[in-house]
This record gives structure tokens, C-alpha cells and sequence, in this order.
């Protein structure tokens, strides 16, 4: 007996050594790769060693200490997490040729394109993680558009994809752009980008995407969600849907805090945004299209907002705005895009010029489905709207407008009257 609880308490020791020595072996700190952190030697070759490594290894952490990393693009493989701490600040190389070129999906279409400064493709079980900073490359790098400069973060076609905790700082092109993924999380992000396509998050032809607690302010579209742009989008038929944006502060000195529309020829349905603060230089909120687009948006859901400092509480035009794509859908009135389903209920207004602003929607595809109810606060003019159908004002108690309460041209509804 006595030989026995040796043996086992042996075997023990044994299989606590091998999982320590395990769990030990999944950590990948890549100064231990070369990295020097001095934000003068590439690290490059370093931060990808310690990524493959890490896939090699079916998987772990690749930790990034206290220091300033400049780094060219590098590419994550499946079930890894890149952990960066507090102190750590990533740093884009400002050699395009630390960028290699590939397909990308901009402005709603596949071209040629520089790859991300963090990129992944197919992989399953990827984070970012972390209190550090990724700064983007300069200027002269995020201006290029043909080939498109690089965006931070491209993940494309990953599933079950973390972004936690970290803070990116970047200039004229997008932060993060997650393409034809699923089951994605970004929460508590700190972005901040300046210009003209210093976009905050593009969710792109994706599926179940939680956006929570993030603090971002942009130079265009804090937030936009996209699907492609044209007749080739439509049909591959990979809508941008079951998306949910709450607790977040979503500003934007050029365009809009959320902006749907660009690109929606593969459709957006089941957005909910809720318990948000939001300010856009354009608009609030904009839901935006042109002919040829076609596309829809479906079940959108506003609730618990506050809109301040701002043209618009929300602005719908779905005539001219965007680019017209190089196959643009044809046929009326499938070539313009339909909205239907779509519902804000307690909202809060603090100069905001507009309160609603919905006159470029074609009559051939009105709206069908609105709801505006529990608004309350001050506005310059209040609501104007036209081709819209199911249409419902309730509980709408603005005061400071100037003119009439409602302007509007071929809209059905209740609620169509001056509450006062």
C-alpha cells in the first residue's frame, strides 16, 4: 500500500510538472523572439516568429511587454491571443514595403489593397487583448488608396474573435475592419483617428457582432456597417446582421456617430444600438443609399439614446449618397435600397439641429415601418419626412423648433399631428 501511494503521489508530481510545463509553453513573449521595443529597430521578424510559434503550437498567448514596437504587417493564426500590456505601444513602419500587398474589400469592393498592420484570415479563436496602444504608420502610408494603404486590424472570414481593452490611435484610412466574420466582440476599445476615412469599426458582411462599452472618436464614421457595393455583392448574398452597439460614446468630427449605407448591397438586418451616446458633425445617425445600390436595411432598434451637438438626431437619404459601383444592381425598383422595421423609442436630443431629416427616399421604394416615440429635449426644427409608409409618432415632447412640427410629403401613419 505504502508502494502504491508513492507510485501514485509520483505519477502526480509528474502530471503537474508536464501541465505547468504546458502552460508555460503557451506564453510567447516576443522579446524572447528578438523584439527590441525601442521604437527604432523593426520588430517585424520578431512579433511574427513568436505568432508562429504560437499557431505551431496549436495555440496560446503572445505576450508583449512595456515598450514601443514599430512593426510592418504581421499575420495571426487560429486560437491565439495577442496580450498587450499597459505600457506596450505597437508602432506602424513607415516603409510600405513592410506592407505586402493583397485582396482587400474597400469601399464595398474587392481590389488590391496593403495589408494590415494586424491581419488574419480563416482563423478561428483570435484575440486582442490588453491596456497598450497601436498607432498606425504615417500619413504618407494611410493616404495611399491605390493600392489602398494599410487599415490597424483586418481580420477576414475569422470566427469567434475578440478585441478587448486596447487603444488605437490613426489617421485618414479605418481602425478595424472585421470582413465576412462571425462571432465577434470588441469591448472596452479606445479609438481615436482623424480625416476623411478615419472610420472607427467597418463591420463588413459579418454575423453576431457585439460592440460594448467603447469609447470612440473619429474623423468620418464611428461606426459603420457595410455588405458590399453592386449587382456582385447582392448577389453573394452575405448580409452585415445580428449586430448589437450599446453603452458606447460614438463621435465623429466629419460624418455620422453610426452610418449605415455606403455599402449595403448584401443587406444590413437586426442592428440594435441602445443606451449610447452619440454626436456626428453630419449626423447622429445617418441611413444613407443611392440608385444602383439596392440592398436593405431591416429591424433596426434605437433606444436609450442621447444625441448632442449635432445636425441631425438621424438622417435618412436614399438617392444620391456614395459612390456608384462599377455593377450597380438595375431595375426599379430593386436598384434602390428598402428599409423597413425601423424603431427608436427613448431618446434624448441637446442641440441637435433636425430632429428627424427623411426626404430622399424614392417612391417607388418608400419606407415601410417606422417608429419615433419617447423623444424628449430641444431642437431647431423637428421632424420632415416623405415616402414613408406604417409610419408611427408618439410621446414626442421637443420644444425650441422653429415651423412646424411635422412636414411631409406621401407619408401614412399614426402620430402625424403637432403633439402641442
Amino acid at each position: 500500500m505504502h508502494r502504491f501511494c508513492v507510485f501514485t503521489s509520483s505519477l502526480l508530481l509528474i502530471v503537474t510538472v508536464f501541465c505547468s510545463m504546458d502552460v508555460e509553453a503557451k506564453q510567447f513573449n516576443v522579446r524572447s523572439f528578438g523584439a527590441v521595443g525601442d521604437g527604432t529597430n523593426l520588430d517585424t521578424a520578431a512579433f511574427q516568429k513568436a505568432l508562429d510559434a504560437c499557431a505551431t503550437a496549436r495555440g496560446g498567448t503572445v505576450t508583449v511587454p512595456a515598450g514601443r514596437y514599430l512593426i510592418g504587417s504581421v499575420i495571426m493564426g487560429g486560437h491565439t491571443t495577442l496580450k498587450l500590456d499597459g505600457h506596450a505601444t505597437l508602432i506602424g513602419s513607415p516603409n510600405v514595403a513592410d506592407y505586402p500587398l493583397t485582396k482587400v474589400r474597400f469601399e464595398g469592393e474587392f481590389i488590391e489593397g496593403h495589408r494590415a498592420l494586424l491581419s488574419a484570415e480563416n482563423a478561428n479563436h483570435i484575440a486582442i487583448e490588453g491596456n497598450g496602444t497601436i498607432c498606425g504608420p504615417p500619413l504618407s502610408i494611410s493616404l495611399l488608396r491605390k493600392p489602398r494603404g494599410p487599415v490597424l486590424i483586418e481580420l477576414s472570414g475569422c470566427t469567434n474573435v475578440t478585441l478587448d481593452g486596447f487603444t488605437t490611435k490613426y489617421q485618414r484610412l479605418w481602425a478595424i475592419h472585421p470582413l465576412l466574420c462571425r462571432n465577434v466582440t470588441a469591448r472596452n476599445l479606445t479609438i481615436r483617428s482623424v480625416g476623411a476615412n478615419g472610420d472607427g469599426i467597418d463591420v463588413d458582411s459579418c454575423q453576431d457582432v457585439l460592440i460594448d462599452h467603447c469609447d470612440i472618436n473619429t474623423g468620418d464614421d464611428a461606426i459603420s456597417l457595410k455588405s458590399g457595393r453592386g449587382a456582385s455583392a447582392m448577389h453573394m448574398e452575405r448580409p452585415t446582421e445580428d449586430v448589437t452597439i450599446r453603452h458606447c460614446t460614438l463621435v465623429s468630427s466629419t460624418f455620422a456617430a453610426v452610418g449605415i449605407g455606403t455599402e449595403l448591397s448584401g443587406g444590413i438586418r437586426n442592428t440594435r444600438l441602445e443606451d449610447c451616446v452619440l454626436s456626428g458633425h453630419q449626423n447622429g445617425i445617418f441611413l444613407k443609399s443611392r440608385d444602383g445600390r439596392g440592398g436593405y436595411i431591416q429591424n433596426f432598434v434605437g433606444k436609450n439614446l442621447t444625441i448632442h451637438d449635432s445636425p441631425t438626431f438621424l438622417g435618412i437619404e436614399l438617392m444620391d449618397k456614395g459612390i456608384q459601383a462599377s455593377d450597380p444592381v438595375l431595375g426599379d425598383p430593386d436598384e434602390w435600397t428598402q428599409l423597413s422595421n425601423i424603431r427608436f423609442d427613448h431618446i434624448r436630443v441637446d442641440k441637435v439641429a433636425y430632429l428627424l431629416r427623411a426626404q430622399g427616399i424614392p417612391p417607388s421604394r418608400p419606407v415601410d415601418g417606422f417608429t419615433l416615440a419617447d423623444v424628449q429635449g430641444t431642437c431647431d426644427h423637428a421632424i420632415t419626412m416623405a415616402n414613408m409608409k406604417n409610419v408611427s409618432l408618439s410621446g414626442i415632447k421637443v420644444t425650441n423648433y422653429h415651423g412646424p412640427f411635422l412636414t411631409e410629403n406621401h407619408v401614412e401613419g399614426t402620430g402625424l399631428t403637432d403633439p402641442n
